[in-house]
């Protein structure tokens, strides 16, 4: 019997925010450019969805490895304040991982800087079969020695009947679906933007249908494509949903939003929401955290994400495929 929600793997980071004034556009090499402001904040996609997903009312703990240093006791400080127990037992003698994301107030876009260290070490003697009493596994990118560790963790998850959702990201998308195709085939629910999507299939297309089917022919029953301020996409068995019209409010930074989405999502369908309002919760937990600098600032409790939905009216619509 499961005893708990979710197991979040994947990354830790420290994130430093840097924000300048200048078009990226405008800069050239031997530019030395003034930083507007800087903001240190937790990141990585196992602490993001971890702590998205106990906000919103779930038992969670994390499965991820960071370094003996400074960086690391932050960290785990953190997900002790936030009642989330990471089962990882040791920790790496490599750094903890960390992100640089440079923004620009001109372009309202950025660039992410990112070292993988700790989380690279991850394996599956790191990962009790004990502590494996869960209902699902949100399985975020892992790289380097760890991937064997993802492609290890997709076979556990179904030969215990633990349901998947896996978010890659874009260098993990690259590799094609080929070199996924293990773990996607064991994959519940997979979550990526319109480029992963692209990357892991290959192809230039920007029809979401075509998108959407091709992925879901790799294994996972759910799949969900998102688009930034243009909204997302998804394929439930027969079903095609789309939400084009998002909340408008201001964009601070992107960086969170799609855990803030994927956790969101997720929780709706623990919490035995309709596929559409999970969908909603979804969208507008990450509505609120690009509203903010910090990839777990602005995540919502349950009420306000409610509230929220309210507030906006979220439309999706509907048609078989």
């Amino acid at each position: 019997m499961s005893q708990y929600d979710v197991l979040c793997i994947g990354s830790a980071t420290v994130d430093t925010f840097l924000t300048i004034d200048q078009p990226f556009s405008s800069l050239k090499l031997g530019d030395k450019i003034l930083v507007k402001s800087v903001n240190k904040r937790s990141g990585g996609g196992a602490t993001n969805s971890a702590a998205a997903l106990a906000k919103l009312g779930l038992k969670v703990k994390t499965a991820t490895k960071v370094g003996e240093d400074e960086d690391g006791n932050v960290i785990l400080k953190e997900l002790k304040a936030d009642g989330i127990e990471n089962i990882c037992p040791t920790r790496s003698k490599q750094q903890t991982d960390l992100a640089t994301i440079i923004s620009s107030t001109k372009e309202k876009d950025r660039i992410i800087l990112v070292h993988k260290g700790a989380s690279t070490d991850l394996s599956s003697k790191d990962i009790p079969p004990s502590k494996l009493n869960c209902s699902w596994i949100y399985l975020a990118t892992l790289t380097e020695k760890s991937q064997k560790t993802a492609f290890e963790i997709a076979k556990i998850a179904r030969q215990k009947n633990i349901k998947l959702l896996f978010n890659p990201s874009l260098y993990l998308a690259q590799k094609g679906k080929k070199h996924l195709a293990a773990l996607l085939k064991n994959t519940t629910i997979l979550v990526l933007n319109k480029e992963e999507a692209q990357a892991l299939l290959k192809t230039s297309s920007n029809d979401f249908q075509f998108l959407l089917k091709e992925l879901q022919k790799c294994g996972p029953n759910v799949v969900i494509v998102t688009n930034g301020r243009r909204g997302l996409y998804a394929l439930q068995k027969n079903s095609m949903y789309s939400l084009t019209k998002t909340p408008p409010v201001k964009i601070v930074h992107t960086a969170g939003a799609g855990d803030a989405f994927t956790s969101g999502f997720l929780a709706g369908l623990i919490k035995n929401y309709s596929f559409e309002d999970a969908l909603r919760l979804g969208q507008v937990n990450a509505s609120s955290v690009i509203q903010h600098v910090g990839a777990k600032v602005g995540q919502l409790t349950e009420k306000e994400a409610e509230a929220m939905i309210k507030k906006y009216g979220i439309k999706i619509t509907q048609k078989r495929v």
